[in-house]
């Protein structure tokens, strides 16, 4: 049984500490001790009892909590004084310094709450812990002087959360849609040198990940480009080839006919396609940006984006390519292919490409087979996107994320030309639906009571959401060129301010919800699911909607609604909650809360249902969301994966299928790995070995729209383990 300290080093839990502190308590004062040792066993036991049953590692502080109310349980009023005295005077001295704790920690590597934050991040790596500790000084400046108490207050209790305080002290902002047209086809500067337009795909693919590098290391979240800005440098390579072809020919005296000169460039121009995309897929997983991990980058493969004949096709190409190097996976430390968590894939499902005689249907029989052996790619559905984004001139729009799951708002430029690619996402804001719930029912169900309460919860997230857009306003150019100045996301001056970029819906902002799931079964005691909780969730969601519309007309800031992709999140909520408001069956009684509108991942329910009931809800969520069927090895059944992305096409704008690719590095099992329970805490397992090591093992499972590896906190593992099959 474990338990975490201040500074987030995870120990073995002690009873006997707990024996001392009250013995030191009971026996400071200078009349009779008021606890005898039978009482003060007592206390300690029964903390043991709640820390094994409550199925997860508790804090320093929530224990000291427990023995405050204990020793007052027991009529021992001086001692609980002197405890509680004792504390404050300890807190005091360590408010002196709020960070050299935790970046020690970091250092030394045992910090357990920072090892699990980030389930691609490897904590030991230098460059991961050179971030986490200027994470941690944003961290103290943000709640120190950079934004209101009570906002802080609210991030600290799980009533909201302030996404990203480790980059709020500088002016960053969340994610973007890279403009790699512009910079491919008008040049750009990175790192000082100009880079002209390429000419050649392969060089176009180099360029792209320099790009996609700088952008990672000038913002935090996710960005996104399309493979259709590097469909035309197929055919500046095909003329390239063809000359090189034709000079050989001539030298060796040789003239092959028109058809054989046409075979010879094709198969070398397959030949550049194949190391174009090897670069971007090697390059994409092997680079480490400045902070410490490889970019949050997906690819968008959308063929409905080129209009030109050949380009599409040429745009075909590529995309098979992708598909096919992606199914065969990246190699591991022991060479064996593994499956890797970026880029994360995107392909649109249209008429060009659903159905049996489609043109490119047998690119969708590669992607169903890609998707079951790779977990990706994800699905959009040009018909459903097109029926939601519709843009101020009336036309329906198809796009990618920016990321894993946010969504621009359509927007026309002053030529009226709607524009996507160089926009970008100035940050989020969540609410923790689950609390407002809770706050309102504490003295029973009360509807009227919630509205109150959500009121004031969603002024907390929109006073939270103007700090981010102020700490952006003002911002120059100069802050990051390959962003502001060359092309990324525009084309800025040197010296000019990027603060038009944040008005009028250029950019969004987001404010994110969770635990919509739980939050409906509060206040009606119906399940989301029900025709009751349903009715109540879809009007939960259109008052968050209304917020964000009130908000955006009156200040001209896109304020956008977004289902919050929780993953640390989702277990400091839980452990928030359990702290405020006990175990309630259904509510709070686990240790995550579910993620934006999804239904519980316990909830038995059949995939095609699950997607056409979330729907209505991906419907209310502009600003980013996605749904997920769980099911198993599908490697043997690609007609239902198929059938799947046919029901997705015509039912869901964005979903995904989730299943497992595993490795154990220390005995080659490549089976799905086991979550075991281990002295109160839930590791990995390999089922043939039982190596635990998670360092000596490749776990993949989709936790938040993207791959994950193992990293994952006690909270998120346990909703691994819990997930039923949809299919």
């Amino acid at each position: 049984m474990k338990i975490i300290k201040r500074n987030g080093a995870e120990v073995t839990f002690d009873r006997e500490k707990i024996v001392r502190a009250i013995e030191r308590a009971n026996e400071s004062g200078e009349g009779k001790p008021e606890l005898t040792k039978r009482q003060i066993d007592y206390i300690s036991f029964v903390i043991e009892d709640y820390c094994n049953d409550v199925g997860r590692a508790l804090s320093v502080e929530e224990i000291q909590e427990l023995v405050e109310t204990l020793i007052i349980q027991q009529n021992a009023p001086e001692t609980a004084k002197r405890y509680i005295r004792y504390r404050f005077t300890r807190n005091l001295a360590r408010r002196a310094n709020t960070t050299d704790e935790h970046i020690l920690s970091l250092i030394e590597c045992n910090n357990e709450e920072v090892k699990q934050e980030n389930s691609n991040k490897n904590p030991t790596v230098n460059s991961v812990q050179r971030d986490y500790m200027a994470g941690e000084v944003s961290k103290d400046l943000t709640r120190r002087i950079l934004l209101p108490e009570d906002i802080v207050r609210a991030h600290e209790e799980g009533i909201i959360h302030f996404h990203d305080a480790d980059y709020f002290a500088q002016h960053m902002h969340n994610c973007d849609l890279v403009n790699l047209e512009d910079m491919l086809q008008n040049g750009t500067v990175i790192s000082g040198t100009l880079i002209e337009k390429p000419h050649s795909f392969s060089t176009a693919c180099n360029i792209a990940t320099q790009i996609i590098a700088q952008v990672a290391s000038n913002q935090y979240g996710g960005q996104s480009i399309s493979l259709s800005h590097l469909a035309p440098f197929v055919q500046v390579s095909r003329e390239k080839i063809r000359r090189e072809v034709a000079a050989e020919m001539e030298s060796l005296g040789v003239a092959p006919s028109a058809d054989k000169l046409a075979e010879i460039v094709e198969q070398r121009l397959l030949k550049e396609i194949s190391r174009g995309v090897q670069t971007i897929q090697y390059q994409v997983v092997t680079l480490l940006t400045t902070n410490g991990q490889a970019p949050f980058v997906t690819v968008f493969m959308y063929l409905g984006e080129v209009q030109d004949p050949q380009t599409k096709r040429d745009l075909a190409l590529i995309i098979r390519e992708v598909l096919n190097q992606r199914i065969r996976g990246v190699k591991n430390e022991a060479g064996v292919y593994v499956t890797p968590a970026f880029p994360k894939l995107i392909y649109v499902l249209e008429e060009d490409n659903i159905h049996e005689d489609s043109p490119y249907w047998e690119l969708t029989q590669l992607a169903a087979k890609c998707t079951a052996k790779r977990m990706v790619p994800d699905y959009i559905s040009e018909k459903v996107m097109k029926q939601l984004k519709v843009d101020d001139n009336g036309d329906g729009q198809c796009y990618t994320c920016m990321g894993c799951r946010s969504f621009l708002t359509t927007w026309v430029d002053e030529n009226g030309k709607a524009k996507y690619y160089g926009r970008f996402n100035q940050g989020v804001v969540t609410i923790n639906l689950v609390d407002a719930a809770c706050t309102a029912t504490l003295e029973g169900r009360d509807v009227a009571r919630f509205w109150e309460v959500l009121d004031e919860r969603l002024e907390l997230c929109h006073r939270a959401l103007q700090c981010r857009h102020e700490r952006l306003e003002g911002t120059l150019s100069d802050a990051a060129p390959i962003l502001w100045q060359y092309g990324a996301l525009a084309r800025l001056k040197k010296g000019e301010p990027i603060t038009k970029l944040l008005h009028g819906g250029y950019s969004t902002i987001s404010l994110g919800y969770a635990g919509l799931w739980e939050c409906v079964y509060a206040v009606t005691g119906k399940k989301l699911t029900d025709p009751e909780g349903e009715k109540f969730g879809l009007e939960v969601m259109r008052y968050l909607n209304d917020a964000c519309k009130r908000w955006r007309d009156a200040e001209n800031i896109h304020y956008s609604l977004y289902g919050t992709p929780l993953e640390s999140t989702t277990y400091k909520f839980a452990k928030c909650l359990q702290k405020r408001f006990g175990k309630i069956p259904g509510v709070t009684d686990r240790s995550y809360i579910t993620n934006s509108y999804h239904i519980h991942v316990t909830e038995e329910i059949d995939a095609f249902d699950k997607l056409a009931f979330e729907s209505k809800f991906q419907e209310l969520s502009p600003g980013g969301a996605i749904s997920y069927v769980e099911v198993p090895n599908m490697q043997d059944n690609l007609p239902a994966v198929l059938e799947v992305m046919k029901f997705i096409y015509n039912n869901i704008m964005y979903a995904e299928l989730n299943t497992k690719s595993d490795y154990c590095q220390v005995c080659g099992y490549d089976g799905e790995i086991q979550i075991v329970e281990d002295d109160g805490k839930l590791v990995w397992e390999c089922p043939h070995c039982h190596n635990r090591d998670q360092n000596k093992m490749n776990v993949a499972r989709r936790t938040c729209g993207y791959i994950g590896t193992q990293y994952w906190n006690q909270g998120r593992t346990k909703e691994i383990q819990e997930r039923v099959l949809h299919l």
